[in-house]
């Protein structure tokens, strides 16, 4: 493999048209919010937790993208385009099966589930109208997730980036002509949303369908294929939930401690969330180029590539943080002051946000080591490093609670999973047991070299 200019250049044009996509997201969110907002107090309290219980079902799907990444990128490492092609089938019958299965499961239970996050009367009305329309682009969604993990595996991170910003501004676009041209309420942006996500759908079938009748590949469903996506997805859904569970319990532990306290949270962990996207952008790089190297047998290629990532992660995080540290030092409470006029709030946000700027460089490592196991194919060791974190920031955070400690105790018990989190990641990493070479990783089948 040609490597004269070391991973540096290949990794960014891989990370800066990730980091736009997933900027994308948000932005289409925060517009989404904004127009039904306009709609009154209800509606958009209904899509707050309709949103939350569609988010919920996004973080369990989520490996279908990380998945076909790791999997395709070693597949393409090792020249097997048209293995990969079969591949990108397999994981869109597998998507296709999910989302059916999502969209029926939330259609029976959806006032179960809504009550169940906190929605009632008007607000529970509002709720069950976004959330079953929503549900009818569910295999739009999904099918969206195992396209973007297919053309990253390829090194393709500029198509995602368009589709994310096609879709959002298709989506805005259906939402302001249905909402305030037409006078429809709440139902009419998830309509616009669904749209949206099957015109994202039918731009991947496309793409993918063009892979495939280049290489001749069967359009039929592999089982043997589809089951080693699912060992990759349910290692992953420990990993991710993981997570989701560590700031839920964390939020849910702020509201116990004050109204105060979780405004504070909420603004921190909204900081953070906008932080951890850049450094994400170069872990979905680092998934990339390891699987990759890996499938093509070039061991030191991808240590050297996980060592330029770690570094360039670490010093995102400390840039950021530094920059964050600043404002907040220079200007006071002035970033807390744009999400909140109460006083209090104020105050203990810009504590809060000093550990969000001073754990930023530890979160860039964590992000680094967790795209490169994932392009390693070491989910099983991200799934148990990750469930072990949680169990600690879980103990850590009921001590707090029990002895009344605060809003800072809890922020320390989140540092502690970060710790622990980076140092178990950090441990495997400085080994061998990752890098394992061929085109299925430590799923086994089709090793070689």
């Amino acid at each position: 493999m040609e490597n004269t200019a070391g991973p540096g250049r290949e990794l960014l044009s891989l990370a800066l048209p990730a980091l736009g996509a997933l900027m994308a997201e948000p932005l289409y969110v925060l517009a989404d919010t904004a127009v039904v907002g306009h709609l009154g107090t209800v509606p958009l309290a209904g899509l707050a937790i309709a949103s939350t219980a569609l988010l919920i079902g996004y973080n369990v799907c989520i490996f279908l993208a990380y998945g076909s990444t790791a999997t395709v990128a070693r597949l393409m490492g090792a020249d097997l385009r048209a293995a990969a092609a079969n591949q990108a089938i397999q994981g869109l019958w597998l998507a296709t099966g999910l989302g059916v299965a999502l969209a029926v499961f939330g259609a029976t239970f959806t006032r179960p589930l809504l009550v169940l996050l906190g929605a009632d009367g008007d607000v529970l009305d509002a709720a069950t109208t976004y959330f079953r329309i929503s549900l009818l682009g569910a295999p739009g969604m999904l099918l969206m997730l195992s396209g973007v993990g297919y053309l990253r595996g390829t090194k393709d991170t500029v198509r995602p980036l368009w589709v994310g910003v096609g879709t959002a501004a298709v989506n805005l676009a259906i939402e302001l002509v249905l909402i305030y041209g037409l006078g429809l309420g709440i139902g009419a942006s998830a309509v616009a949303t669904v749209i949206a996500q099957w015109l994202g759908a039918g731009f991947y079938l496309l793409w993918i369908g063009r892979e495939v009748g280049r290489y001749e590949v069967t359009l039929r469903p592999d089982p043997a294929a589809i089951r080693r996506l699912m060992v990759i997805g349910a290692d992953l859904l420990v990993r991710t939930m993981s997570l989701v569970g560590t700031f839920t319990l964390a939020t849910a532990m702020a509201a116990r401690i004050g109204t105060v306290e979780l405004a504070a949270h909420q603004i921190a962990f909204q900081t953070w969330f906008l932080l951890a996207m850049a450094m994400d952008a170069m872990a979905i790089a680092a998934q990339t180029l390891v699987g990759n190297q890996l499938g093509s047998g070039s061991v030191d290629e991808a240590r050297q590539t996980g060592n330029q990532v770690i570094k360039w992660s670490i010093g995102i995080g400390v840039t950021l943080g530094s920059m964050l540290t600043t404002v907040i030092l220079a200007g006071g409470d002035l970033i807390a002051g744009i999400f909140s006029t109460d006083p209090g709030v104020v105050v203990v946000g810009g504590f809060l946000m000093l550990h969000v700027a001073t754990m930023a460089p530890l979160s860039g490592l964590a992000f680094a080591l967790d795209g490169i196991l994932i392009g390693a194919g070491d989910q099983r060791f991200l799934a148990q490093a990750m469930g072990t974190s949680f169990a600690i920031f879980v103990a850590a955070s009921v001590v707090g609670r029990v002895l009344g400690l605060g809003i800072g105790w809890l922020w320390g018990a989140i540092w502690l999973f970060m710790t622990v989190r980076s140092a178990l990641l950090y441990s495997r990493f400085r080994g061998t047991r990752w890098q394992i070479v061929g085109t299925t990783g430590r799923l086994g089948g089709h090793a070689h070299g």
